[in-house]
């Protein structure tokens, strides 16, 4: 059974999603001038620098001459195009954290997880807000969800073999102190899993296991 957002938590998850999108579109919009460049023999050329309009008038092909005007004219359409996309992005970023900090005083809620979740090293705003509002904020209610999601139980849509193997593992609940939901009560040492796999029990029946 899925569970139905409330327009809130959707509306929550617009910017991360647009941000997503834009990301996207930037990526396109630089393969798309650097395809461009190289068909004249020009690869150094960084559409993402400050002064990168500048530097536009200044290149030459590789037989030393200027490119024409329709393809000049088309790549500063290019340029100003990633301009507004790149503002965007940051607009989107910056509004992420003034919300943030507006509300650095919650202890509870969407803001206090990413918070929280941001402090662990390697994770940045970005991919915490994602995985509060995207993952946590629809499966803290259901921990079979997010076990499905993990990939740790079967779908209903598994065949049964398959899925009663999975199902029979139980995720099991937070412990008290733990806010975000994500930690698991001490597991037996002979369940737990391995991140390193020796030679000798690379065999067929282990992977599958």
């Amino acid at each position: 059974m899925a569970a139905i957002p409330s327009t809130q938590e959707e509306d929550a998850r617009r910017p991360n999603r647009e941000r997503e999108k834009l990301v996207g579109d930037r990526t396109r919009i630089i393969n798309r001038i650097k395809a461009i460049l190289i068909r004249f023999g020009i690869r150094t050329y960084k559409p993402t620098l400050r002064k990168a309009e500048e530097r536009l008038e200044a290149l030459r092909t590789a037989e030393g001459v200027p490119l024409l005007e329709n393809t000049r004219a088309e790549l500063r359409r290019d340029l100003a195009r990633l301009r507004m996309v790149q503002e965007q992005i940051k607009g989107i970023e910056q509004q992420r954290l003034r919300d943030l900090e507006a509300a650095s005083s919650a202890k509870t809620g969407c803001h206090a997880r990413v918070r929280l979740i941001a402090r662990v090293v390697g994770i940045g705003v970005e991919t915490a807000d994602m995985l509060v509002h995207e993952i946590l904020s629809r499966n803290l209610r259901d921990r079979q969800a997010l076990a499905r999601y993990a990939g740790l139980t079967g779908s209903p849509d598994e065949p049964s073999a398959r899925k009663g193997a999975l199902s029979s593992w139980k995720c099991p609940g937070p412990t008290r102190h733990d806010p975000t939901g994500l930690a698991f009560s001490a597991v037996p040492e002979g369940e737990r899993a391995r991140s390193l796999v020796s030679g000798t029990d690379r065999g067929s029946a282990f992977k599958h296991a």
